[in-house]
């Protein structure tokens, strides 16, 4: 049952291109620039909200997540005086009655159903943290690979409210996966150093996705997170 999701993965470039991207703004954020990787999956959709084959890119290759790593800035975190997931808009408007969670659910689940609200009322679903085979929507949460709260501390507390709807609603790359709800809620908001995916199979796929993301959107890593995340990165094939 275990796939790599990020190759089955994807969004469309319509429904990237209108609803995930805010306008810029004058905080340093890296232009969203996906990595695209070859079609390898389609599912089944309501065809009332039919997007047709999804997919999400891969992260970088070990290599690249590497050198991206070392040009991280290691700092204390920030302050959380003032932070709120409200600060973070989500989950918005994708796809007509689609909305994120109802997009990555449908991407990441196979044979998912939806009904005309885009809801999934179907579908499998193999949530790569916990190895878990789940058959109801309601068992999934829909996790931040970079939580809301670690960006916040990671530099995201000087971003306007349209860089923080950006990052919470990115399909772009790979911040967004569908796992079990009970394997989020025990993450929460910490950092690789504090909590790792239970399944050590997943950890290089894992630390490739934190660290692309960290280095797209220019948000610090302590130095304790460095370390784990090179730690895991070593699991990676050669």
């Amino acid at each position: 049952m275990t796939k790599d999701w990020w190759r089955r993965a994807a969004t469309t470039t319509a429904l990237i291109a209108t609803a995930v991207l805010p306008a810029s703004s004058s905080t340093a954020i890296a232009d969203p620039a996906p990595h695209p990787a070859p079609a390898s999956h389609t599912r089944s959709v309501g065809t009332a909200v039919d997007a047709g084959p999804l997919k999400l890119p891969e992260p970088p290759p070990v290599g690249v997540v590497r050198t991206e790593l070392a040009g991280l800035h290691v700092a204390p975190p920030h302050s959380m005086d003032g932070y709120s997931r409200a600060k973070f808009p989500h989950w918005i408007k994708q796809h007509g009655e689609c909305d994120t969670r109802e997009v990555v659910l449908a991407r990441d689940g196979e044979d998912v159903k939806q009904d005309e609200k885009c809801r999934a009322i179907s579908g499998t679903w193999f949530s790569e943290y916990d190895a878990k085979v789940l058959t109801e929507a309601k068992q999934l949460d829909i996790d931040h690979v970079v939580p809301l709260a670690n960006a916040w501390r990671s530099g995201a507390d000087q971003w306007t409210t349209p860089e923080r709807r950006k990052f919470a609603n990115d399909l772009v790359h790979s911040q967004l996966i569908a796992v079990s709800a009970p394997s989020n809620r025990q993450k929460g908001d910490k950092s690789p150093d504090k909590w790792a995916p239970p399944r050590h199979a997943y950890w290089c796929t894992y630390a490739r996705a934190w660290t692309d993301v960290k280095h797209v959107y220019h948000l610090n890593v302590t130095e304790p997170e460095k370390v784990k995340l090179r730690e895991m990165l070593d699991t990676c094939e050669q």
